[in-house]
């Protein structure tokens, strides 16, 4: 099923060594079968608040998104960001493309006795 990684960057400010990351980390996505589906970019806020940048990184599937992270390519860069961008990652599953959430619902609804 194919998987998401998600940053949330609060403070993204343009230094040298973001640059550096930028320019490498394209190629460590490859191996893994990564691509940008987001890159930053404007947000419209429809409800709630928000600050900050988006990235997303869709992958083949979790596995797959775990290897990349946690690969000696990446992890070689990774520094270069986490010293100047302050945010959250995350990894998420997405759903098959027939998934509907009454039937989410309905599984819900049988779980709690409603």
């Amino acid at each position: 099923m194919t998987a998401y990684v998600l940053a949330h960057l609060r403070r993204a400010p343009v230094h040298a060594e973001v640059l550096e990351y930028l320019e490498r980390i394209d190629a460590t996505l490859v191996p893994f079968g990564g691509r940008f589906i987001v890159h930053g970019g404007p947000v419209e806020v429809l409800e709630g608040g928000w600050s900050g940048d988006l990235v997303i990184v869709e992958f083949p599937d979790s596995a797959s998104a775990r290897s990349w992270y946690h690969s000696p390519a990446y992890q070689e860069i990774k520094p270069l960001r986490t010293r100047h961008l302050e945010g959250e990652l995350i990894l998420v599953e997405g759903v098959e493309a027939d998934h509907r959430s009454a039937e989410l619902a309905a599984v819900l609804r049988r779980a709690v006795g409603s």
